[in-house]
């Protein structure tokens, strides 16, 4: 069970209140459904708008730092080093321990055990944080087009247009700032969603792979750290490329990760792999669009090779998402169940198809199949 229904669950079973006739914080709101990465417990600290709103503050302001470097500091200290008003500064403590964040020792402050566990984790925290303070707006001026017309709110709304995939294809400077502004989102998130998709598919077996749409090679850097046999292409448009180039190039694995330039929707992709890949990306175009660029896929796999995609899933709403989850939601017409990828892959011949649900912050599918013979004929329609 997820949302304030758990947590008045949890509540309702402690029947220990503290001195001030309150339930401990900590068995309120830190209910959540089995985890399998640690790293999922930086959504437990923007589950709610002001909560995502004031921990966004403290980093902003260096609190989070200054209280990192300090075992301890009383609101006054804290105000003067930061240089803040008295008064804000102790609002916003007081927020942040409700959430938390701190902890409050007879006045004196200091992060919480759980949070500096989160704190591994910063860049992702950090990341959605923005993102969801980003997204928020859209969704709450917005929210009744998203529900009516899918595509009027796409036409009025501002996030969806950080993705500027229109923007790849010129090198001027401006260009290159946007593409590196949303790549670094969808860096972020490669990094640590790639986690389950390798918990869940053993990519040991494979030699030479085809990221459709492989972005800053993220996934494909995840997959050949782990597996020094596996060489990798990173298919995607020219100055998502450049970028990328620059990410992996400082990395070991750099030598056997190749960009290949061109466009996935119009362009023929590169043949005879053993593995090719779709890591969050066809979920952003449409049907028929998706179906071809499976064909494509199949095409660009030798007999026996493997196709994996891994894609965030259309799923029935259990509970009250968290705020964390807002720049998600608004795509959600996009999302699709596992079913639709499975068709795909029969329809090209696939042999061996298997799909799993895999529950991160929202649920994920996993999709993977074997080429068979009908599937060599894979070029564009």
């Amino acid at each position: 069970m997820y949302g304030p229904g758990a947590q008045q669950a949890s509540c309702a079973q402690n029947k220990d209140l503290d001195k001030n006739g309150r339930y401990p914080r900590e068995e309120c709101v830190r209910e959540t459904p089995d985890r399998e990465f640690e790293y999922l417990c930086v959504d437990d600290y923007m589950r709610r708008m002001i909560d995502a709103r004031a921990l966004a503050t403290a980093f902003e302001i260096g609190l989070i730092d200054t209280l990192s470097r300090a075992e301890e500091a009383r609101a006054d200290e804290l105000a003067k080093r930061l240089g803040a008003d008295d008064r804000g500064i102790t609002f916003l403590l007081g927020l942040l321990a409700e959430n938390g964040v701190i902890e409050n020792r007879d006045g004196a402050f200091s992060l919480a055990g759980g949070f500096i566990n989160a704190l591994r984790f910063r860049d992702l925290m950090e990341m959605k944080l923005s993102l969801s303070n980003f997204a928020a707006h859209d969704f709450l001026e917005l929210f009744s087009d998203l529900v009516k017309s899918p595509e009027g709110f796409m036409t009025k709304a501002r996030f969806p247009h950080l993705f500027a995939y229109d923007r790849c294809f010129d090198s001027s400077e401006d260009d290159r700032r946007v593409t590196r502004q949303w790549m670094r989102v969808t860096t972020v998130l490669t990094k640590y969603e790639s986690q389950a998709c390798m918990k869940y598919h053993d990519f040991g077996c494979y030699e030479r792979m085809l990221d459709v749409g492989g972005n800053s090679g993220e996934f494909a850097l995840r997959l050949c750290r782990k597996h020094p046999a596996l060489r990798a292409d990173v298919f995607d448009l020219p100055l998502v490329c450049d970028v990328g180039m620059s990410h992996v190039g400082d990395a070991a694995e750099a030598d056997r990760i190749r960009f290949v330039r061109g466009n996935a929707v119009t362009d023929d992709l590169p043949e005879d792999y053993d593995l090719v890949t779709f890591k969050s990306m066809l979920h952003d175009w449409p049907d028929h669009i998706a179906r071809n660029l499976v064909k494509k896929g199949a095409g660009a796999l030798k007999k026996g090779g493997t196709m994996v995609i891994f894609e965030r899933a259309s799923t029935p709403v259990i509970g009250t998402p968290g705020y964390s989850l807002l720049p998600f939601l608004v795509f959600f017409h996009s999302y699709r169940p596992p079913e639709f990828y499975v068709r795909c892959m029969k329809e090209n011949g696939f042999i061996n198809i298997s799909s799993k649900i895999i529950n991160l912050e929202m649920p994920f599918l996993l999709v993977t199949g074997v080429a068979g013979a009908q599937s060599l004929s894979g070029k564009g329609a």
